[in-house]
């Protein structure tokens, strides 16, 4: 059984995703996001659901926002790689939410949040928020880190720096030698502190917002050049690659037996290389 924290960080995350939901989907005037309920059953490596919800419009090319709670064992192979899973006999119990946006404008930049809960023998939170602009504004990446930097502090003032730091590590291609973007916070495997821990979790889900649309606003009609379409083009192949090579998630989501469509909904609808 789950603990009650991580009830709790369900009942979050759901209310989370219909937040982000709503704030996007103001942006767009035809266009409605496809909501789309799936669950596993026990015949399934992975019992549980989740909700999965896509858009395709003027604004946002291609932007979904997934939310996930499920179950099951890890196979054997993948559980040295969880935290307490040998220990639990490869049972685990994980929900979250995940959300890519590939902007229409190639002067609004890509976006990636992501908050989540999971408990093996052990438990605790990840998450993170990065930007990867094709066109980078040296204004919007500040804002971007200020906003998020603020929603670290109140946890820990020395707590971004190092969620900082483990972003642009994390967020590295190793065979193009680049930087998927220009970075963010990311953090994983806080176990201490549960309560202020998921206290940090949504104070993160709540700067996301803030981070993010301002900037949409800012640059949305922005007039382009079809180079700089391509020039968004090939930083969305980078973006390709990195997620279908190195991304931690999409493997999880893969070894688990997760619903594919949710798993690969990060890949853009366009891309060139």
């Amino acid at each position: 059984m789950p603990s009650h924290l991580a009830q709790d960080a369900e009942t979050y995350f759901r209310t989370l995703q219909t937040t982000i939901i709503k704030a996007f989907q103001a942006y767009e005037d035809t266009a409605k996001f496809t909501i789309t309920p799936w669950e596993k059953g026990s015949e399934s490596l992975l019992q549980g659901g989740g909700i999965t919800a896509l858009i395709r419009g003027k604004t946002f090319e291609k932007m979904g926002v997934n939310f996930s709670c499920v179950h099951g064992t890890f196979p054997e192979p993948f559980r040295k790689e969880i935290p307490g899973a040998d220990e639990s006999g490869g049972k685990f119990w994980a929900s979250g939410v995940s959300l890519v946006c590939h902007p229409a404008n190639p002067h609004v930049p890509g976006v990636h949040m992501n908050v989540r809960r999971i408990e093996t023998s052990k438990g605790w939170f990840g998450g993170g928020a990065d930007l990867t602009p094709a066109l980078p504004y040296a204004d919007d990446t500040a804002h971007f880190h200020a906003t998020l930097k603020a929603a670290c502090d109140a946890y820990d003032p020395a707590c971004h720096a190092k969620f900082k730091s483990w972003c642009d590590d994390y967020f590295f291609i190793p065979h193009r030698n680049e930087a998927r973007g220009v970075g963010g916070i990311f953090f994983d495997y806080l176990e201490e502190k549960p309560t202020e821990t998921f206290t940090l979790v949504q104070n993160v889900g709540e700067a996301f917002l803030k981070s993010y649309l301002p900037i949409v606003t800012a640059r949305m009609d922005t007039p382009f050049t079809e180079t700089e379409r391509h020039t968004q083009l090939l930083k969305r192949g980078r973006y390709a690659e990195f997620n279908l090579m190195y991304d931690r998630g999409t493997r999880f989501g893969l070894q688990s037996g997760g619903n594919i469509d949710a798993i690969l909904m990060s890949l853009p609808p366009l891309a060139a290389w």
